[in-house]
């Protein structure tokens, strides 16, 4: 761990954090590395090994703090509003997600690859975020569908959140990819996250 105070270590993490968010809007996982995202930081590119040993643990710590994000905006709306009926509770969802498209597009991407080459302490921390936004969740059905079993709680936590790894890659497309549907003649209708998001959880709810 780098000396200084720990306000200076939390604010060079940021700035990595920031300088990784920024090129991954114009570049791919693969393209960026720790040099590219170092050039982008207001300190030398050798100083970031001093936080991240990996690029895969800088785009983890991103990953996070995409979760703590959404939980957040979660955990707002649980305070503002009381009641929601199983399409309101839907559309919460989809517009929740739609605020992420971040997080819903480094989740599809190399999800693997990040935990893997990140160390056990960094992947720990990554795990709490996540394991709130599912306790979050299911905070979000106790509240609003108190007469949900224990089992049907569970069973919408078990289907929407690996649901959620596929929602970018049915919302997001290249030309190229789209040029390449319709020439195999696949008749896909492309949806937006919102509606991806609202169609799947109504039908969990039975809705």
């Amino acid at each position: 761990m780098p000396k200084g105070s720990p306000e200076l270590t939390e604010a060079r993490r940021e700035e990595i954090i920031n300088a990784c968010e920024k090129l991954y809007q114009t570049m791919s996982f693969k393209e960026i590395t720790i040099k590219e995202i170092g050039n982008a930081t207001s300190f030398t590119r050798t100083s970031i090994y001093n936080y991240f040993q990996t690029k895969e643990e800088i785009f983890l710590a991103l990953l996070k703090r995409e979760y703590e994000l959404w939980i957040a905006s979660l955990k707002q709306t649980m305070e503002q509003v009381d009641t929601m009926s199983k399409e309101e509770f839907a559309s919460m969802i989809a517009h929740s997600l739609e605020e992420r498209a971040q997080l819903l597009k480094i989740m599809s991407m190399n999800h693997y690859d990040m935990e893997t080459g990140s160390r056990p302490e960094h992947l720990k921390d990554f795990k709490i975020a996540y394991g709130e936004s599912i306790r979050t969740v299911m905070a979000c059905l106790h509240q609003y569908f108190p007469d949900m079993t224990v089992e049907q709680k569970q069973d919408f936590i078990y289907t929407f959140f690996p649901f959620m790894f596929g929602i970018y890659p049915y919302t997001f497309v290249t030309e190229k990819q789209r040029t390449a549907m319709e020439e195999a003649g696949v008749n896909y209708v492309f949806m937006s996250i919102y509606e991806i998001t609202y169609n799947c959880v109504k039908k969990l709810l039975g809705g």
